[in-house]
């Protein structure tokens, strides 16, 4: 069952600080920046901090395992669902980074959308940043959308969307402006709503 907001804003950095009491100083400065997000989204504050630590030690595993899987995979972490992207040259680098997710303890689903080609141009990764960026600045002035709740990311002109919507109208109009942007080929949509049985 998902942990519910039942701790007050008070009890945060007393939070933050036993993670790195524990021993879990690697992830503090980002378990506290979640926290803070956490409060204005659809996840609690207690999904938000595991959702750090989780990143944070997929990012572990993979300059562990690999310094081309460090520099080309991407992550995003939402609720323990994991969305991976990012351009590797062989195939194996593909299966290894998501092997490596796996072997982090809360991880409930690998969205692996990891391409096998030779990587782009530096035009391409220019691009890719600004397509990001007007979707970012067109989600932050809807004000029908709630844009903290979705994280973005492009790669070759194709948007990965993952978050938890509202409902389904705020979904459309997130992506509505993805499609609506020059340059995009294409929409993927992880993104669950709100009251979606998978989020139980």
């Amino acid at each position: 069952m998902r942990r519910t907001l039942t701790i007050g804003l008070m009890t945060i950095p007393l939070l933050v600080a036993a993670l790195a009491g524990s021993g879990c100083t690697s992830i503090v400065l980002g378990s506290s920046a979640a926290t803070g997000v956490a409060i204005a989204q659809q996840r609690s504050v207690g999904d938000a901090i595991d959702d750090a630590t989780i990143h944070a030690q997929i990012w572990d595993g993979l300059i562990s395992d690999s310094e081309v899987l460090f520099r080309k995979v991407g992550v995003e972490v939402i609720e323990g669902r994991v969305l991976l992207t990012g351009v590797v040259a062989e195939p194996e680098d593909r299966v290894d980074a998501v092997r490596v997710t796996w072997t982090v303890g809360g991880v409930k689903e690998v969205l692996n959308e990891i391409e096998v080609r030779d990587s782009g141009s530096f035009k391409d990764y220019a691009s890719d940043v600004w397509i990001t960026t007007q979707l970012r600045t067109k989600m932050l002035r809807d004000g029908k959308v709630s844009d903290v709740n979705y994280s973005v990311e492009t790669i070759n002109g194709v948007v990965f969307l993952i978050g938890i919507a509202r409902d389904q109208g705020e979904l459309d109009r997130v992506t509505s402006h993805a499609r609506n942007i020059s340059g995009v080929s294409k929409v993927v949509s992880h993104v669950v709503l709100a009251d979606d049985p998978r989020r139980t």
